[in-house]
């Protein structure tokens, strides 16, 4: 469907608007982010609680020039599925936007080291992911996420009666970029740039 419909905004609002899971997960593939304002994306965030589809409206956000703004709202917001969603979001920065200086995904980077383990559970997945991402960006930021992800330590998460595991950063970290540049390319985020967008292609 999808591939059929391609972008087609007005009905990505009109789906989103049925609150029905299998219509927002289309929406947000068919969505032009570019047409919807940082307020319509901050309700889509706090509208849905099916993570699935809530992952997603991160991976519209990052397509903005103003992602970071949707960050910083995201992470100021008290503990909870928002503020998942503003690490979901970190991540997403670290590997697909080239304009946001390293020294932002740094503070951020600082900020989980010093929280993870006394954050609430649904935010320790987004947040470890985070590390990986951001370790993925480029080199000088490989070497300090793999440092604060060794001094972290391993995350604990309760992933219910599932038989999900929480994956280790730091060799996930080199497991991407040996992955990435035995295919050619400078860094895993180089390479996830090179890819259809995970939106749309997941």
């Amino acid at each position: 469907m999808v591939k059929r419909i391609g972008v087609d905004h007005e009905l990505a609002c009109a789906l989103w608007a049925t609150h029905n899971c299998d219509a927002r997960h289309l929406a947000v593939k068919i969505v032009d982010p570019a047409r919807l304002t940082l307020a319509e994306l901050d309700s889509w965030a706090r509208d849905d609680r099916v993570q699935p589809v809530t992952n997603y409206v991160a991976y519209v956000a990052v397509e903005r020039p103003d992602a970071h703004e949707l960050a910083r709202i995201w992470l100021a917001d008290p503990p909870g599925p928002v503020r998942a969603l503003g690490w979901k979001l970190v991540g997403s920065m670290a590997l697909c936007d080239v304009a946001t200086a390293d020294a932002w995904f740094l503070a951020r980077l600082a900020t989980i080291e010093q929280t993870i383990h006394t954050a609430p559970n649904i935010e320790r997945v987004p947040m470890n992911g985070a590390v990986i991402a951001i370790g993925c960006r480029n080199e000088a930021l490989r070497a300090l996420a793999t440092a604060a992800a060794k001094r972290s330590g391993a995350v604990d998460v309760d992933h219910g009666d599932t038989s999900c595991e929480t994956v280790e950063a730091a060799p996930r970290i080199d497991k991407c970029w040996a992955h990435s540049t035995a295919k050619g390319f400078a860094s895993p985020a180089a390479h996830e740039r090179a890819r259809e967008l995970i939106r749309t292609r997941c």
